[in-house]
């Protein structure tokens, strides 16, 4: 998807790069797939900010994404390719040959009239979803379930894709976009190609009010705030030895740079390779 960029006759213009957005057919949402979408702020249930830098932006409704491709063996036909104000990459309307409709991730190479099917006997093209166990070694592949039936949940993001390296017994080996190597049961659905909308990475919004309109807050450096507001706040000026500066914590107590990671989390023994090597 190709992007474009602005003449500088405003300082926003002089940077900002664009989306075309010429791939999209399809203005208007599918009403019998919209969801309301409550915002909450970054607060919890008691109103305390349990997730800054969350507030404001533009309404939106949620679309219902079949990330489970529940129709088996029911080929479908490409209506449309929408925006989605709620995830970097773009969606295909599908209608099903009994008249269902569903939205799916608009993988690259996915046209209007494409039909599309979900099964063991797929064929390994673009959009279509079949188990693991059915995939061609070295396939490019997106919305991989991480339990058979759950649903889509690594490589959903615009431009994503994992490739399906190798195979040992009832388990697939899957190299992440991450370029971690992880085991998936071979049971697991994707879906085939690579998700849609891979210059999203190279788009500049020039200003701060795009970011507002998505609901993005201002991030402030903690060393600009007071002791109680943030570990590194205080000090005369730029403080870099006194004023509660003596120790780089995050207002969690995380040291900069600590791994987060639990140490014995029980998906890792699905690990294979780190997407980090140890020199």
């Amino acid at each position: 998807m190709p992007l474009k960029e602005f003449r500088p006759l405003t300082p926003p213009q002089r940077y900002k790069t664009l989306p075309t957005f010429e791939e999209i057919t399809k203005k208007k949402p599918e009403k019998s797939l919209l969801s309301p979408l409550k915002k909450s702020g970054g607060r919890n249930n008691t109103g305390r900010i349990t997730t800054r830098h969350i507030g404001g932006g533009h309404k939106r409704h949620y679309r219902m994404i079949d990330f489970k491709r529940r129709k088996h063996d029911v080929s479908a036909e490409v209506v449309g390719i929408e925006y989605d104000p709620n995830r970097t990459c773009r969606i295909a309307l599908l209608q099903y040959e009994d008249g269902q409709k569903s939205y799916i991730l608009a993988p690259v190479g996915l046209k209007v009239g494409a039909k599309v099917i979900a099964g063991e006997k797929a064929a390994p093209k673009p959009g279509n979803a079949l188990p693991l166990s059915k995939v061609p070694l070295g396939t490019a592949i997106h919305n991989i379930e991480l339990t058979p039936g759950n649903g889509g949940k690594v490589a959903r993001a615009a431009g994503q894709q994992a490739v399906l390296s190798n195979r040992e017994g009832e388990w697939s080996l899957v190299k992440m976009p991450s370029g971690e190597i992880r085991r998936f049961n071979s049971q697991c659905y994707c879906t085939i190609g690579q998700v849609g909308n891979r210059d999203h990475m190279n788009e500049i919004s020039g200003k701060a009010g795009r970011s507002r309109w998505q609901g993005k807050r201002p991030t402030v450096r903690g060393m600009c705030m007071n002791p109680v507001d943030h570990p590194n706040g205080g000090g005369e000026g730029k403080s870099k030895s006194g004023g509660g500066r003596q120790h780089l914590l995050s207002p969690w107590g995380h040291a900069k740079g600590q791994k987060t990671r639990k140490h014995k989390k029980p998906t890792n023994t699905f690990i294979v390779e780190r997407r980090k090597k140890k020199r």
